[in-house]
């Protein structure tokens, strides 16, 4: 078992009360990984003093340079990849392959970004009188509060640190509970590439106490979150008595189409990935697959093999092919509402049960027959239940998609051109995919969701992320 600190101000200390608390393997939840400093109010407020004291020096430091110790940061991450992804792995429960993927992932994000520090750039402008220079210059929006889930423990902090710093923000950073050793890497690669002091401190604890003086304090200029909606509207709440800029992402009850025309067995394999791949512990995940009436009893056959196929156990286990659910709790609310489904009178096709007794093991579960209205089919799970809604045709798939207030992914499989592109010009959500499964996103691309999925303000990832991350100044020069 380890024994884990927080970092404040470059130094690596325990809570200020001395408390900690446990993390477990969901796979084996008899095996203590760790303990960690359960932080106070107080600590919360050294590490925002301590982000804010080293500002102005990391501020002033020029772009590229900082680029180079994000790029630092990508080849130490692509040194220490199998070491991150086994602590992913038991920490979390994703298999290795998973695992792997997102810590490849967060290699990506930080080689990308560092490139960002010598593309970071305002606009000439031409003056409106003789003899004037007007132009903007970007500026960093100054101490940025990050607050990430447990389901990409590496991933999401990573796309949301990487813009933060490289556009010269320090940063206070608090990882989920469950899985916060995997943000410990990070933050232990970063200052191993040379990141100064106080540029990020790390803090672990609760979300009522560290977590409500990180989007309480007038210290923050920004926070960036993903996680609930129930916790995103209260973290907004709070951000804008002090006109605090938020950033949130808030999950997703994510519908794929599937059309006469598409072809079976892509079809089931989408929604297998979509679904199931990462036990279904995505934003971005399947949980509703909407399809033609024509083609929906074969389809429905087909991924109910498929379901019942799936070898679930330990991601450290080769063969495996899903892994366990996060948590007792996660565990319990999944099978919760498969009692649900079967209550709203859903026909249960596959699963609905514990997978194995050694775990938080959930069977890979289907649903038919699902109306729009059911609980199982507007709130979001997050756990492998997918559930099959049958639609008579395109307008009427489109209309039973949008009938949530939910908007981050959705996709539709189709050799149809024009249906394809009737969906995505309809469809109400922020990412479409077309032929491809729900989750997976370009590191380059802009994400973010419509409706209750996002604060509807600012887009994560790729170009896009500069206009969280920063301000923009407008200069007037009189020179004539």
């Amino acid at each position: 078992m380890k024994v884990c600190k927080n970092l404040i101000g470059g130094e690596w200390v325990d809570a200020s009360n001395g408390a900690t608390f446990e993390t477990r393997n969901p796979a084996h939840p008899d095996e203590i990984l760790a303990t960690f400093p359960l932080a106070t109010q107080e600590d919360a407020r050294r590490a925002i003093a301590a982000a804010r004291a080293a500002l102005p020096a990391w501020a002033d430091t020029p772009p590229p340079q900082r680029g180079m110790i994000l790029e630092k940061a990508s080849q130490i991450i692509d040194v220490r990849l199998e070491e991150i992804t086994t602590t992913l792995t038991r920490e979390e429960g994703k298999t290795l392959a998973e695992a792997r993927a997102e810590v490849v992932r967060a290699r990506d994000i930080f080689r990308y970004f560092s490139g960002e520090g010598w593309r970071m750039k305002g606009d000439v402008l031409p003056g409106s009188i003789k003899g004037e220079l007007l132009y903007t210059r970007r500026e960093p929006l100054g101490v940025v509060s990050i607050i990430t889930p447990w389901n990409f423990p590496i991933a999401i902090p990573a796309w949301k640190i990487a813009p933060a710093l490289v556009y010269g923000n320090t940063v206070v950073f608090k990882p989920a509970s469950y899985a916060p050793e995997t943000g410990l890497r990070l933050v232990e690669v970063l200052v191993e590439a040379g990141l100064p002091p106080g540029v990020i401190n790390f803090v672990t604890g609760t979300g009522r106490v560290v977590g409500d003086e990180m989007v309480s304090s007038p210290q923050i200029n920004g926070i960036s979150f993903t996680g609930s909606y129930a916790v995103g509207t209260g973290i907004y709440a709070q951000a804008i008595k002090n006109m605090t800029r938020v950033q949130l992402e808030m999950g997703g009850k994510n519908a794929m189409v599937v059309l006469n025309d598409a072809r079976l067995e892509l079809a089931v394999d989408l929604a297998v990935r979509g679904g199931f791949g990462l036990t279904g512990q995505a934003c971005t995940a399947t949980s509703r697959v909407i399809v033609e009436a024509g083609i929906a009893d074969e389809f429905a056959e087909g991924l109910t093999a498929a379901a019942r196929n799936l070898v679930v156990g330990d991601g450290l286990e080769s063969g495996v092919q899903m892994g366990p659910a996060v948590s007792r709790e996660q565990m319990e609310t999944d099978l919760s509402y498969v009692q649900i489904g079967r209550e709203e009178g859903a026909r249960l096709l596959a699963g609905g049960g514990v997978a194995r007794g050694d775990g938080f093991f959930v069977q890979p579960t289907v649903f038919d027959h699902v109306e729009p209205q059911m609980r199982i089919a507007q709130e979001e799970i997050f756990g492998p239940v997918i559930g099959i809604i049958r639609a008579r045709d395109l307008d009427d798939a489109i209309e039973k998609a949008n009938a949530i207030s939910y908007g981050l992914t959705a996709g539709i499989v189709t050799n149809d051109l024009q249906r394809a592109f009737t969906f995505a010009n309809r469809v109400e959500a922020g990412v479409v995919k077309i032929n491809e499964p729900t989750i997976g996103l370009a590191l380059q691309a802009p994400f973010g969701g419509f409706k209750h999925s996002s604060a509807n303000t600012f887009k994560e990832q790729g170009p896009a992320a500069i206009e969280f991350y920063t301000r923009t100044k407008t200069v007037y020069v009189r020179h004539g």
